[in-house]
């Protein structure tokens, strides 16, 4: 934590180096975008790839400054996930949209890094113990992609096998991720699954989703219901995305869970059960995203002293032996 009192006043064309974001140099930045007075006060908070601090203003309020890491968004990508917070916002679904700031401005920019400006909320992590809770998940998901369905995002990610995940595989291969040792093993295991499970998406719906579902993003505030957070990862794709990450298990071993959730989500919105098909595909792109997303931050300090061992070779000895399990499973699922 940094708490400096007031502010020393930095000029105002002073440079923002997103490794070295210190706490002065970010809430100069804050005053200058936004015209706000801050205090001292700089708590940096869990993320990897953004950089995010509590930050409070000369009259109390407890805000949060969320700076983008730069080349992963584009500004178009990044109204893409604003305009859908909104969208929410004005449906009276709870989520946390950014403020309005200097004219109205979401989003602000300084020395190409990208950041907006976050009210801060309160709620304690979702936890689903019975059945209503599945039901109220299920409501406020249907919600979210009754909205999510009617405007497009065309600057997001479409999480598609021949789109999204083809791209994250030739990231990995072409920028030398994957050790020589299983270069050839990854590039075979997970063409093999490429080649399998697009046609799976043929005829699917795609709409603006969180992307990102698991109760981790699940805040349970009393008096107002279960918000939905952090829409950083929202993508274009295929809404049954927002059910799987949820399931305590594989989706046949949850069938409750499931039916639960479709009850709560049929309440506002019509699901597609054919889409039931693509949770196991889906299971495996979201390995090949994860592993994507790393890469992105290997060479940052506090990723590489977390997971010292990431991109050896028992690295990928694991990943390729898990995602040549993973098609088996989809092969089960889909005979």
């Amino acid at each position: 934590m940094y708490d400096a009192g007031e502010l020393e006043e930095l000029p105002l064309n002073v440079s923002a180096d997103f490794e070295h974001l210190v706490p002065d140099i970010m809430l100069n930045l804050v005053e200058q975008s936004t015209g706000l007075k801050m205090t001292g006060l700089a708590t940096p908070l869990p993320s990897y790839i953004n950089r995010v601090y509590e930050i409070q203003t000369m009259d109390g309020n407890r805000l949060i400054a969320k700076f983008y890491r730069p080349g992963r968004w584009s500004r178009e990508a990044l109204h893409d996930e604003h305009d859908f917070v909104a969208d929410c916002a004005a449906e009276e679904i709870p989520v946390i949209a950014p403020m309005k700031l200097n004219g109205d401005q979401r989003l602000h920019e300084a020395d190409g890094i990208y950041f907006t400006i976050f009210p801060k909320r309160y709620g304690r992590q979702l936890e689903i113990n019975n059945d209503t809770d599945w039901l109220r998940v299920g409501r406020l998901l249907g919600r979210v992609h009754m909205v999510g369905s009617r405007r497009q995002a065309t600057a997001r990610t479409d999480l598609h096998p021949k789109q999204s995940t083809k791209e994250h595989v030739r990231h990995l291969l072409d920028n030398g991720y994957v050790t020589p040792r299983y270069t050839e093993e990854f590039k075979k295991i997970t063409d093999l699954i490429l080649d399998l499970i697009t046609c799976l998406f043929e005829d699917i719906e795609f709409i603006r989703i969180h992307g990102d579902c698991h109760c981790g993003n699940l805040l349970d505030r009393p008096g107002e219901g279960i918000m939905i957070i952090d829409f950083d990862d929202m993508m274009v794709g295929p809404p049954v995305q927002d059910l799987w990450l949820l399931l305590p298990d594989r989706a046949d071993k949850c069938r409750r869970e499931l039916d639960l959730l479709l009850r709560g989500y049929e309440q506002f919105r019509e699901f597609d059960d054919r889409s039931f098909r693509l949770i196991e595909p889906l299971r495996a792109m979201r390995i090949i995203y994860y592993l994507a997303w790393c890469s992105r931050q290997v060479n940052d300090f506090k990723f590489r002293t977390t997971y010292p061992e990431w991109g050896s070779d028992a690295f990928w000895q694991r990943e390729v032996t898990d995602l040549s399990l993973q098609l088996q499973v989809i092969k089960e699922h889909i005979n």
